[in-house]
């Protein structure tokens, strides 16, 4: 009996050893397998691959482009895009660079948006595609209005709603400039009933916030209204976001007297702790009841202003003021540079976008300017007309470029706080409008 046992025992150790060495035996035939790869490369005389090289880089590309070429849509592409449209692009986003280094025209926006402007129109790299690194922006931050609101936070943990509610008929400047808004609105129907341009209303009137000159704005009315049109109005808005300081200074000249350009207004109210707690909830409640469309981004704006007034939680408002904002900037600019493609951007529709957008923007400064001359016409305190183009929601570089024309008439003559009051009221009626459009049209 112990015998058989013995016998047993050894037999099932011999079988278990057998099943292991087969196991490891299959293990290494499979290995064998998967890392196996059969070579696919075949040498080349040495001429050869230098021409290979060669017709690999960007300079042929240009010279002699692929016919199978796609854009960053999965389209095809025209010769001339994939040629001189690029050399053009790559022309104007080094222009770009000048007007952000040499002139110091808003380097914190323009230089993101160039570069982006410059990768993207790189031959062959496809990084403005699908799966590039500036498509990825693109798609995880601006298709999806994630970005927009963001900077709204940021902006309004930066805002300062104290010279408006010291001085609270600024507001009145603020929305005058939303002129610009409606008036391209209506214009652009007109052109398109004419047979100029073919837009819906949809598309109008992401168009027509452009004169706003704000850059979130736009990019969030065109997610709702006219996502084919969010690339062309993002470049249009934030380009002439950026050159705010070219484009405002020769309209407010042209509309004012060197006598008005002089005219000191009185010092600002202090305004208290108190009121700054209340504004941005009882304009936040305003919007609920009166116009919903709108409360994300006046949500967003006034989220970041509450913040920073509460005095209580300065780490969560140094983020939003600093390494937030900063980085989002940083994303969006390239997202919205990525656009720059010769292939989006030299085509009759963005053409159209560019024309109606700086109507809109001029005629928006032209009326901030000229509420404020309507309003010296009534007894009180006078307003130096300088600080209605500032109007426009471009934060804070139009409340800058008054100040900067006023001191060029007057050195003693400081306008910044003055015309923060319409800047930011401008803010909120940008973010109105874009509201009153997406419920009306949407």
């Amino acid at each position: 009996m112990k015998i058989f046992i013995l016998k047993l025992f050894a037999l099932m150790l011999f079988s278990f050893s057998a099943l292991q060495a087969n196991a490891h035996a299959s293990a290494e035939a499979t290995e064998a397998v998967s890392t196996h790869k059969e070579e696919t490369y075949h040498t080349k005389p040495f001429m050869q691959m230098i021409g290979g090289f060669l017709e690999s880089t960007g300079v042929s590309a240009l010279i002699h482009p692929d016919p199978n070429e796609l854009n960053a849509k999965g389209e095809k592409m025209s010769d001339f895009h994939k040629s001189w449209g690029r050399i053009i692009m790559i022309l104007v986003t080094f222009f770009l660079f000048w007007l952000a280094i040499a002139r110091g025209f808003e380097p914190l926006l323009l230089l993101p948006i160039a570069f982006g402007g410059l990768l993207a129109n790189i031959p062959v790299a496809g990084i403005a595609g699908e799966h590039g690194f500036l498509g990825v922006i693109y798609q995880m931050g601006l298709s999806n209005e994630m970005f927009p609101i963001i900077i709204f936070m940021g902006v309004g943990a930066m805002t300062d709603f104290g010279p408006l509610l010291s001085n609270p008929k600024t507001a009145l400047l603020g929305g005058a400039a939303q002129f610009g808004i409606f008036g391209t609105l209506v214009g652009a129907v007109m052109l398109s009933q004419a047979g100029f341009v073919d837009f819906t209303l949809q598309q109008a009137s992401a168009i027509s916030i452009i004169g706003g000159a704000d850059g979130p704005t736009s990019i969030f009315i065109a997610t709702k209204l006219a996502p084919e049109l969010l690339g062309a109005i993002a470049v249009a808005s934030y380009s002439y976001m950026a050159m705010v300081p070219i484009i405002q200074p020769p309209i407010m000249k042209a509309l004012t007297t060197e006598k008005e350009r002089k005219i000191k207004m009185t010092t600002l109210r202090h305004v208290s702790r108190l009121e700054k707690l209340i504004f941005p909830i009882m304009v936040l409640t305003l919007a609920i009841l009166v116009l919903p469309e709108s409360t994300p981004l006046i949500g967003a704006f006034m989220f970041g202003n509450f913040l920073k007034e509460s005095g209580v939680v300065e780490r969560l408002n140094d983020t939003l003021q600093n390494a937030l904002i900063n980085i989002t900037t940083i994303f969006l600019g390239l997202g919205v540079g990525s656009k720059l493609a010769a292939d989006q951007f030299l085509v009759p529709d963005t053409m159209f976008i560019m024309i109606l957008g700086i109507v809109a923007f001029s005629v928006g400064t032209a009326a901030g300017v000229l509420m404020a001359k309507f309003m010296n016409m009534f007894p009180g305190h006078k307003i130096n007309p300088l600080i209605g183009s500032a109007g426009v929601s471009a934060v804070p570089m139009a409340a800058r470029v008054s100040n900067k024309v006023g001191m060029e008439y007057d050195r003693t003559n400081m306008l910044l706080m003055h015309a923060m009051g319409p800047n930011v009221a401008g803010v909120i009626g940008s973010a109105v409008a874009a509201g009153v459009l997406i419920s009306l049209f949407n």
